[in-house]
């Protein structure tokens, strides 16, 4: 299918566009999805056409694993070439090859998304006289809050916030859109989901992974950067909202900022921040955070860090809600965790308390953890798992960058941050950013389950759920 659009990636030679934007590319290219007449490829490397067509190449061989050397062939023939800055008398260049619809991907270093926001302005490329222009925008959309506010503001002063769209690519994967799905579509669940029966929520991503040639961006940004400021609490806007009169993307953001503007701000004894030290990952030794090349020995930078945020409204009142994620952990995985209330401890002699469990990593599941009559003539109970999984043999499945351009494609915001949601999640983090500035992170051994002084996070009665070994 065709839309006689126009796709650009500036940043084209970079390891986003090679490991994720050209797979995906090239994916729904061969499935028959992939709408855009011509792409055009715009880098700072004075290459051939040739030359960056044998790049990608290459690099799609490593990345697309259905990779068909005829589907190349005729993918390719729609590939342009461009080299330039990005100010706007060098990005004109582009104007004969943009007539129509066009999508702006900004596949760049951080520090370069407000000029490029600005050139492509200044060059006209935001004029939607001739059709609709999108800007997709990556992460890390700012540093702290007053980092973010400005580039907002810089990007806002040429391009419509209908025309933005922030990349977070959890929101494309099919767990967190399920949440929604599972929420709002069965009704059994909405009777139950508030503070009078939820005892707390619990939403992970640990990663086994160091640095893996990321330190330079890494070392800058640290786990909550990284992970909690974006994903996780998206995440947790999707688990806390208030059901929606209908899917529209103003309907969802509308809640979704809500939610995060309910967040109570947070002190220092609310987070707890680590940093991996020389251990042992996956049968092997690994060195400490401080140890990798490129990071100095005196690195602060936390590559744990773990919040507890509470909601002041009606539904969450009273109920603990905690972010956590790492790197050199026990095991490669990733939950949203919902814990309810046990019952009467009379009945069976325990507290016995049920889990609903939106598995992320390594497969994608929901997961019932509920309880049952042990067989025999005692009384007694045993765990129980109804696991149902989100894909069946034979089902096909997009991965969230596919799902995402798709979306950009369409104009279907729903899968990206609004500004609001993007500056309500810096306010909530913001105040930690500044407590740890001048605080070393505590040090734990890599493959372990992450700092000990998460626990001191957890009110009477709750504890953490384990990381598989």
């Amino acid at each position: 299918m065709t839309d006689h659009s126009t796709f650009v990636i500036f940043g084209a030679t970079g390891d986003l566009t090679r490991r994720l934007l050209f797979p995906a590319i090239y994916r729904l290219y061969a499935q028959g999805e992939w709408a855009p007449t011509r792409i055009i490829a715009y880098a700072k490397e004075d290459w051939s056409a040739s030359q960056f067509l044998t790049h990608v190449e290459n690099n799609l061989k490593s990345f697309a694993p259905t990779f068909d050397a005829n589907t190349w062939e005729r993918l390719k023939a729609s590939v342009t070439y461009r080299s330039g800055d990005l100010q706007a008398h060098d990005l004109k260049q582009l104007a004969p090859d943009i007539t129509g619809p066009a999508v702006f991907y900004l596949a760049l270093p951080p520090q370069l998304f407000a000029q490029a926001a600005k050139g492509l302005g200044e060059a006209g490329f935001n004029d939607q006289t001739n059709g609709w222009r999108r800007l997709v925008v990556e992460k890390p959309f700012g540093l702290d809050l007053e980092s973010a506010q400005t580039l907002g503001n810089a990007i806002a002063a040429w391009w419509a916030e209908d025309q933005i769209f922030r990349i977070d690519h959890f929101l494309g994967k099919d767990t967190a859109q399920n949440v929604l799905v599972f929420r709002f579509v069965n009704r059994l669940l909405e009777s139950v989901w508030n503070g009078a029966h939820i005892a707390q929520v619990q939403i992970t991503y640990a990663e086994t992974l160091g640095l893996e040639g990321r330190w330079q961006y890494y070392d800058k940004a640290g786990a909550l950067r990284d992970m909690l400021q974006n994903h996780l609490l998206q995440l947790f806007a999707l688990v806390a909202m208030e059901p929606p009169s209908g899917w529209a993307a103003e309907e969802l953001h509308n809640h979704k900022a809500e939610v995060l503007r309910a967040v109570r701000a947070l002190e220092a004894d609310s987070a707890v921040a680590g940093q991996y030290g020389p251990g042992t990952t996956q049968g092997q030794a690994v060195p400490g955070y401080v140890q990798e090349n490129g990071i100095a020995a005196d690195s602060q930078t936390e590559t744990y860090a773990a919040l507890k945020l509470h909601v002041d409204n009606w539904r969450w009142h009273g109920v603990p809600f905690y972010l956590r994620s790492g790197k050199r952990l026990a095991a490669d995985y990733a939950e949203i965790a919902i814990q309810l209330k046990p019952v009467p401890r009379h009945l069976f002699g325990a507290g016995l308390a049920d889990w609903i469990v939106f598995r992320m990593k390594p497969d994608e599941a929901i997961d019932l953890v509920m309880f049952a009559k042990k067989p025999g003539l005692e009384m007694d109970t045993k765990q129980v798992i109804l696991s149902a999984p989100y894909k069946k043999a034979g089902e096909h499945d997009y991965s969230a960058y596919e799902q995402l351009l798709l979306d950009v494609l369409s104009g279907e915001q729903s899968a990206f941050p609004r500004w609001d949601e993007v500056e309500q999640s810096w306010r909530i983090v913001d105040p930690i950013l500044k407590a740890w500035a001048n605080t070393p992170p505590e040090v734990y051994p890599a493959g372990s389950q992450g700092p000990r002084s998460q626990d001191r996070l957890m009110e009477a009665g709750l504890q953490w759920r384990p990381l598989p070994s």
